[in-house]
């Protein structure tokens, strides 16, 4: 019989990338979400019954266990962005990750791979960079063995970076952003999925690798990149940090009083992470220890951002057609 993969988060950004990979190394793949009829997009990456959405509460043992039963691998790709609520930091990245781990020890489960990110630290100052390092300190604790992905910001077609500030600029002229100048290196989506397909197959060797892409660039680098796939011109205005602990503070106040309606554009603990650079470290093991090519962010951007475009999808026939000559 073939071999079972779970996914916690398998139909979430990265994890429908993995579960898409783990089929076609022909593993049967569990998906375990909190919403599985969302989820039945990931069916179609395998032949029939192959790929299966399941529900799963990460913040329950029994539900936890229950959807790992007889697997032989564990992905888990959960995270969140909410610092209050049941589905906090610490409920889903420290707390959860933990129980996964522990649960997949005590089932005897061969292998065990988690999406952390750069920057985790159990002593930072950021309550989702701490959460992320307790999440990691939890899961090798319970399992040494386990394989630990720490991603710089990741991109491809769903991504909510290039995506999100993309759509900033159909606003107006300015493109507002904070921590300017410090340092990403965006590593492809896929590429992400290859190391955690490599780790779950047992062809890297356990352990800490940081992933990034072939490029570092500003913060505000990025977005004049993004800006020039998108053929946009905008003021990419870089914000002081107390300015956007202000914005943060006001954002989060709105989002509360409105339950959720107001979207919260930018958090007073991500305004902390972005005083930090999110590259890889010197020394640290990374995409070439996989014997993985990062693909570059310009061969993939003109491929989901052109609906950003003044004209979308006509934009570029509309640029040939101002270069025609009149004969």
């Amino acid at each position: 019989m073939s071999k079972l993969v779970t996914i916690y988060g398998g139909s979430g950004f990265v994890g429908r990338y993995i579960a898409r990979r783990m089929a076609k190394q022909g593993w049967r793949v569990r998906v375990a979400v909190r919403r599985p009829n969302e989820a039945l997009f990931v069916k179609p990456y395998g032949v029939v019954g192959q790929v299966e959405p399941v529900f799963c509460n990460i913040r329950d043992d029994d539900s936890v266990r229950a959807v790992m039963e007889g697997a032989d691998a564990v992905m888990n790709c959960v995270g969140t962005f909410d610092l209050k609520g049941k589905n906090n930091f610490d409920a889903v990245q420290a707390t959860g990750a933990g129980r996964i781990a522990r649960i997949a020890a005590a089932l005897g489960v061969g292998k065990m791979v988690h999406i952390s990110a750069i920057g985790a630290d159990v002593d930072s100052d950021s309550a989702y960079q701490r959460s992320k390092g307790e999440g990691e300190a939890s899961i090798l604790d319970a399992f040494p063995t386990a394989t630990i992905l720490r991603p710089s910001v990741i991109f491809g077609p769903e991504d909510d970076f290039f995506n999100r500030f993309a759509g900033m600029t159909r606003m107006g002229p300015i493109l507002p952003v904070v921590g300017g100048e410090s340092k990403f290196q965006p590593v492809y989506v896929d590429n992400v999925a290859e190391a955690a397909e490599k780790a779950l197959t047992g062809k890297a060797e356990p352990g800490i690798y940081e992933l990034g892409g072939p490029d570092v660039n500003t913060f505000r680098e990025l977005m004049q990149t993004m800006l020039g796939v998108i053929r946009r011109r905008r003021l990419v205005l870089n914000l002081p940090f107390w300015v956007g602990n202000i914005l943060g503070g006001v954002f989060e106040t709105a989002s509360s009083l409105s339950l959720g309606i107001v979207p919260r554009m930018i958090t007073r603990d991500q305004v902390v992470t972005l005083r930090q650079d999110n590259v890889v470290s010197d020394g640290a093991k990374g995409l070439a220890d996989l014997g993985i090519t990062p693909v570059a962010m310009e061969a993939v951007m003109p491929d989901y951002l052109w609906r950003f475009r003044p004209s979308g999808q006509y934009d570029a026939i509309k640029e040939s057609a101002r270069n025609l000559r009149t004969q």
